[in-house]
């Protein structure tokens, strides 16, 4: 059976920490792991302007002895002039990894559904699965152990980040509180979801409309740009809907004296948060924004071992 990563649930707790052990192993030693050697080839699709996700995935995939073939919007055929299944059991017989940052999250399930080799969510509108192994694996270098951990995310709790922080906190057992005003919550399912993940590893989810609520007493306070990709004729909406959920020192004060602040970046000062904070000593955005190699490297290793062991 071929393992996917298209949202955080797709991986176990057990299987979770093993990735997260091997994206420290690899940030101690970069070149470790050579899955990739030969080298192999990873289609790694952009349907939405990128940065952090770009570098990360090519730097990675060059480091695990791999070539990363970027493709942008408009520079293939996929989902334009031939469907995602067929475009996944072509791949399948030329790449050992397929990368996919995209709009609707239902064209990865098409394509993982007929690809024999691994897909991965590098995002999608409903998840961003593997910015949320990188924040575990920076909050891990600053916590220690995740289980009994207490993390706040304030702003948009109805976007990918919010639905994603649910799941992946949950099965790393964490107590995940997320804040938003109404209107701006997390689907049912997905909280449904984590609650069930979360009976099981110890962990609780609570969604909430006061962000001082979700704040007190927190590990670790995150939160992401009120106004994402294809969002700007919302923007002045946005910003009203919002306001009272800006990260500012005086509700940092909220959490606990050592908490640790995260944004998945890019940020925008003095609307999200103030400079204060995400240029403060309690702010690790920039070890999370390395993360992102580091964990993506452990994923694709850990899923090409995967797929390779069952497979067998």
């Amino acid at each position: 059976m071929t393992r996917h990563f298209l949202r955080d649930d797709d991986l176990t707790h057990a299987e979770q920490l093993e990735v997260l052990d091997l994206a420290a192993r690899l940030k101690r030693a970069p070149f470790s792991e050579r899955p990739l050697e030969g080298p192999q080839s990873a289609a790694v699709f952009f349907d939405k302007t990128s940065t952090r996700t770009r570098f990360s995935f090519a730097a990675g995939i060059a480091e695990l002895g791999g070539n990363a073939i970027i493709v942008n919007a408009g520079e293939s055929q996929l989902g334009i002039k031939e469907s995602f299944s067929d475009t996944a059991k072509v791949l399948s017989r030329m790449m050992s990894l397929i990368v996919w940052r995209t709009f609707a999250h239902s064209g990865l399930e098409e394509m993982a559904a007929s690809a024999t080799i691994p897909v991965i969510n590098s995002l999608s509108d409903d998840f961003h699965p593997c910015q949320i192994l990188a924040d575990l694996q920076t909050i891990r270098e600053n916590k220690g152990d995740l289980r009994g951990l207490t993390a706040a995310y304030v702003g948009d709790a109805a976007n990918n980040m919010g639905h994603s922080y649910l799941l992946g906190f949950a099965t790393a057992g964490m107590n995940i509180r997320v804040a938003g005003p109404e209107g701006y919550h997390p689907r049912a399912d997905i909280i449904a979801d984590a609650e069930k993940i979360a009976a099981e590893t110890g962990g609780s989810v609570a969604v909430v409309v006061d962000p001082a609520v979700a704040v007190a007493g927190a590990d670790v306070v995150i939160t992401d740009s009120w106004v994402s990709m294809g969002m700007e004729d919302e923007k002045a909406e946005r910003i009203a809907a919002f306001g009272a959920y800006r990260v500012t020192p005086e509700l940092m004060a909220q959490a606990k004296p050592d908490a640790i602040f995260l944004h998945c970046l890019p940020a925008y000062r003095e609307y999200e948060v103030a400079a204060e904070v995400i240029d403060g000593s309690q702010s690790v955005v920039w070890d999370e924004a390395e993360n992102r190699v580091h964990a993506q490297k452990a994923l694709m290793a850990w899923l090409l071992a995967q797929t390779q062991t069952e497979n067998k």
